[in-house]
């Protein structure tokens, strides 16, 4: 729920800048089977654009990105590190 607050101001974003086009990018940490996780991610990043689609954003405008644990931006020998590694980031394009 904490999320869709910001989601919400994506679908703005996107209405008011019908040129834009967005990545939608999920990770994971590095616990778990590697394919395992890249499935996971792939699920996460087809919700968010599931739910930006439902919220009228055209889905030709949304490419959404599982990435597993390929691209870490912590070190996930800790807990704090693997709790910044899950994350959803989106990437725009005009």
């Amino acid at each position: 729920v904490r999320s869709n607050a910001s989601l919400d101001k994506v679908v703005t974003i996107m209405n008011e800048n019908p040129g834009l086009f967005i990545r939608v990018e999920a990770h994971t940490d590095n616990a778990g089977d590697d394919d395992a996780n890249m499935e996971l991610t792939q699920n996460r990043a087809n919700a968010v654009k599931a739910y930006l689609v439902d919220k009228g954003t055209h889905a030709d405008r949304i490419t959404a990105v599982g990435m597993g644990e390929t691209a870490p931006i912590a070190d996930n020998d800790t807990a704090s590190g693997r709790a910044k590694n899950r994350r959803v980031e989106i990437k725009m394009a005009f």
